[in-house]
């Protein structure tokens, strides 16, 4: 088993400090966590921005600031930023930001651009053209379908072809390895792909995705908490302990 590409996601758009007080919320506290995890060996980064008041945000002058602050402090991570509505933005929002921020890298929900279909031919269209890379974010085996009839109609481009399989939920009975191999005989030959997971069993999923081949997602967006339920005392820690049961796997 090679060492997997490995992001971190450290807050995602719901949580908060009450859910773990090392969660990140201003950009200067994701710029240091940033920091600490590629430090610990995390290779890319999955941006989340915040407004004023702490809410989820897809402000491009807050993703703008937020990508040079992480190529002038961390050069070296790659950046993602996510154009995630958590029942907030519509598809006009999400593609503004695209187009707006321009960015080398975006996850995109095909099931929430799916609310706007008159609009997805432009929003794959924009990214292709301005060179931004496109992950879909895929929750269920119905995502995977759409994403593929989209790349058969030339909606999605040819270049587009990364996903992020999304492992369970919040609060619905988390997530177990043996679920992505429900994912697996449907995903095409040649799709990149990528997966998170939720609750305590994050590390056991992301192992076993590794095993299969895949790229790894880890972090405070999707769980808090240690194979035992402990909570892990922040991003950086959770990274370092899912390398290191990585490389004892790989010995």
């Amino acid at each position: 088993m090679s060492r997997p590409y490995l992001m971190v996601a450290p807050n995602g758009a719901r949580r908060g400090k009450a859910d773990h007080p090392a969660l990140p919320v201003t950009l200067d506290e994701t710029i240091a966590t940033a920091s600490a995890c590629f430090a610990a060996g995390a290779d890319a980064l999955h941006l989340h921005v915040r407004d004023s008041d702490g809410r989820h945000s897809l402000d491009a002058g807050r993703y703008r600031e937020g990508l040079s602050e992480m190529a002038r402090q961390v050069p070296g991570m790659r950046v993602q930023i996510t154009t995630e509505s958590a029942g907030i933005f519509d598809v006009p929002d999400q593609l503004a930001c695209l187009e707006q921020v321009a960015p080398g890298w975006a996850s995109v929900s095909v099931r929430e651009v799916a609310r706007a279909p008159d609009l997805a031919d432009r929003l794959y269209g924009s990214a292709s053209a301005q060179g931004t890379e496109i992950q879909h974010i895929l929750y269920d085996l119905d995502d995977l379908s759409l994403m593929l009839r989209w790349q058969a109609e030339g909606i999605i481009r040819p270049s587009q072809n990364s996903a992020i399989l999304v492992l369970g939920r919040y609060g619905e009975g988390q997530s177990t390895p043996e679920a992505l191999h429900s994912w697996l005989p449907h995903l095409p030959k040649g799709l990149r792909w990528m997966l998170c997971a939720f609750g305590p069993t994050e590390h056991a999923c992301l192992i076993e995705a590794a095993r299969q081949g895949g790229a790894l997602r880890v972090g405070f967006e999707n769980a808090l908490l240690a194979a035992d339920g402990q909570p892990h005392s922040d991003n950086a820690a959770s990274v370092a302990a899912l390398l290191a049961q990585l490389e004892r796997k790989a010995a």
